[in-house]
């Protein structure tokens, strides 16, 4: 096949997305790409990896840096998330800096603002959720960050990563603020996740969405085997995926085990169904729950979940 040459003024690079938890970096992240490369949920911190997503045009290609939401850590694993957070800004050529346009300005918006204003790159501005803002009060919000910026050069731009609103827009801005240069990787691909992390993460998607608030950030997944099942027989064709959903307490495990099993059996058939997509097959997946006390604070249980400082 004859691949089409590039046009000579073509750009690519890394762009961070930064902002606090749950202000909608993964969701903006599936939206530019137009597919499910990020999980999401209404829990905050809900991103614990740096993933890269791909976004290929035909005038740029974009690699989407999705980080960690910055916050204050009461754990180890938190202080290796914002560090996670932070070091990204250091190795992108362009940061977009998410604020939640629905909400006024907070101390965690200035906190980032300010610490953006400490490096040379050049920053992009989209005030997300901006569907969720009454029409006679877009002024006003408009204005409140303004403000929040007004020692800065950055553009604000409106979007909503939900709906798609202005993300067309927001991603002509981006390409043209990237310096010319090579495709870096092939242009049919999203991610550059292992498939094994990918796996992981979707489980632990929907652990976010089934459970309740005391059950989400204390919850991590190992993927223990996947295998291609024979061509013959029971389970003919399919990927098997078996995997140990981590807790810090028992009583966590019960929760998430369910009476009879039963939310155990609802995360497994979310999760099923997802992976599905992923890899374009079917799958048989069996999930374990394991208790490990402390484990967000124990620095070699958090290298062996892919946790460790350099992997995130």
């Amino acid at each position: 096949m004859v691949s089409t040459p590039l046009p000579e003024d073509y750009r690519s690079g890394f762009i961070a997305l930064i902002g606090r938890p749950n202000v909608g970096k993964s969701t903006l992240v599936n939206q530019l790409v137009g597919e499910k490369v990020a999980i999401t949920s209404p829990v905050a911190q809900t991103t614990r990896n740096r993933l890269r997503a791909i976004l290929t045009t035909d005038l740029a290609q974009m690699v989407l840096v999705d980080t960690p939401g910055i916050h204050k850590p009461h754990h180890l694993l938190g202080q290796r998330l914002v560090r996670s957070a932070r070091s990204a800004i250091g190795e992108v050529d362009l940061v977009l800096l998410l604020l939640e346009g629905c909400e006024r300005p907070g101390r965690g918006d200035a906190f980032i603002v300010n610490l953006l204003k400490q490096q040379p790159l050049p920053v992009l501005v989209a005030l997300n959720k901006w569907d969720k803002v009454p029409l006679e009060q877009q002024d006003a919000a408009e204005a409140a960050y303004g403000e929040l910026l007004a020692e800065t050069s950055w553009s604000m731009h409106r979007c909503s990563a939900l709906s798609g609103e202005g993300c067309g827009d927001l991603t002509a801005v981006m390409a043209a603020k990237l310096p010319p240069g090579p495709q870096l990787y092939p242009p049919e691909m999203v991610s550059d996740q292992p498939e094994r992390v990918l796996l992981g993460e979707l489980i632990r998607e929907q652990v976010l969405l089934q459970t309740r608030e005391e059950v989400p950030h204390s919850v991590a997944v190992s993927i223990d085997r996947v295998e291609e099942m024979p061509a013959k027989g029971k389970g003919a064709g399919r990927t098997a995926v078996l995997a140990t959903v981590l807790v810090e307490r028992k009583s966590q495990k019960g929760i998430l085990i369910g009476k009879g099993g039963q939310m155990l059996k609802t995360i497994g058939q979310g999760a099923r169904l997802q992976m599905q997509v992923l890899i374009d097959g079917p799958v048989y997946l069996e999930l374990f729950v394991k208790v490990v006390p402390d484990w967000r604070s124990k620095p070699q249980r958090l290298n062996e979940l892919g946790y460790s400082e350099r992997e995130i």
